[in-house]
């Protein structure tokens, strides 16, 4: 059986430490933005799966939203 790799290393997913370190924030602040929508995320019970694609899209467009950036 293949060992599973514990959260999101290896994977299309980022962890909130991942995400943290790479906007060089504490990960409480990473779950506000997760909460607030600033973030793109889903929630899944107590969990919340962040997609690298997602989040290197958000990254790239400074976190403006597809409809934003049409107006500039």
């Amino acid at each position: 059986m293949e060992k599973r790799l514990d959260g999101a290393a290896g994977s299309g997913r980022m962890s909130i430490s991942e995400i943290a370190a790479r906007l060089a924030i504490g990960k409480m602040a990473v779950y506000g933005m997760l909460e607030r929508g600033t973030l793109p995320g889903i929630r899944v019970g107590k969990r919340w799966l962040v997609t690298r694609h997602a989040y290197e899209q958000w990254e790239r467009t400074c976190g403006l939203r597809q409809d934003s950036l049409a107006r500039l």
